[in-house]
């Protein structure tokens, strides 16, 4: 007999060979304090030319260097943020990656993890901020839309910014 409060093994979302080519990709040479304000800018135009109502954070270590949350939101999506945060500082891998590497267990986060669901969450939308030669040094992270989208729009907003970094070093 199931309890109706006990979450049942999840299909996968995302294939986890795809995730992983992002992580292996989207590197950057570096993180400044301007960039993380630049980083944030670029995921909240973003978000307002989807129409979409997202927090947008983006922090190096502990500390937060960017928060915007649009209209539409409210503190809820700020403590998703923190809960996805995390999940990506505690295992170096985007949220949406960790629960999709328990999925594949047959599994969940929730389940398996032993870890407070309270404080982590395992749900897309908060991606490593990979530095080349140091490693994770921070997390971004979007909450509002479905967990997929939260993803997307971090990886878009990363892609771009990476391009727009390499961009100004050629010129």
């Amino acid at each position: 007999m199931s309890d109706a409060t006990t979450p049942t093994p999840l299909a996968s979302l995302a294939d986890l060979s795809e995730l992983a080519e992002q992580e292996r990709t989207l590197v950057l040479p570096r993180f400044t304090h301007d960039d993380a304000w630049r980083l944030g800018c670029l995921l909240v135009e973003m978000a307002r030319e989807q129409q979409a109502a997202v927090t947008v954070s983006v922090r190096r270590g502990t500390q937060r260097l960017f928060h915007c949350a649009l209209e539409g939101t409210t503190a809820d999506n700020d403590a998703w943020l923190e809960r996805k945060a995390r999940v990506v500082e505690r295992y170096g891998a985007s949220s949406l990656m960790i629960g999709e590497r328990f999925r594949a267990k047959g599994s969940t986060f929730e389940e398996s993890s032993r870890l407070d669901p309270d404080l982590y969450a395992a749900h897309g939308g908060a991606f490593p901020l990979r530095v080349t030669g140091a490693g994770v040094v921070g997390v971004a992270g979007v909450s509002g839309l479905p967990q997929l989208e939260d993803h997307a729009l971090v990886v878009a907003g990363l892609t771009r910014f990476l391009e727009d970094v390499r961009t100004s070093w050629h010129t």
